[in-house]
């Protein structure tokens, strides 16, 4: 049973599948971008900095968390640096949506001020 909150069943599917279909795309677009493929290796994980966040306590860490985990950042930014021609911006949006799409399709989803823990995907880590 998922916990007030969380989705489940078909739709908990469909996000992961989403957060699959994300991943893969931003793979495929980075490719096109002729852009080192070290940068997209180095920064894969550079938005999990923001549980730095959870220092402050947990809705401290969930909004941190949040910020860099929401699809609308590497939108606009991927969106600016196209309009302004500026590849690497369009390259970071794309390692950055990855990253989100790759979370969402291991089922970490966005974090509720109760705890690291609690996700709108579902529960994760330890059951105390």
């Amino acid at each position: 049973m998922r916990e007030p909150g969380t989705v489940n069943g078909a739709p908990h599917l469909l996000l992961r599948g989403e957060g699959a279909a994300l991943l893969v795309a931003t793979i495929l677009l980075y490719s096109r971008t002729d852009t080192s493929w070290w940068l997209f290796a180095g920064l894969f994980l550079a938005p999990d900095l923001s549980f730095i966040g959870y220092f402050g306590g947990p809705r401290t860490g969930a909004a941190a968390y949040n910020s860099a985990h929401t699809t609308l950042a590497p939108a606009l930014l991927g969106i600016g640096g196209l309009l302004l021609g500026q590849r690497l911006a369009v390259a970071l949006a794309l390692i950055w949506a990855a990253h989100i799409g790759f979370d969402r399709l291991l089922g970490y989803g966005l974090k509720y001020g109760a705890g690291f823990g609690f996700t709108h995907l579902g529960r994760i880590g330890r059951k105390t």
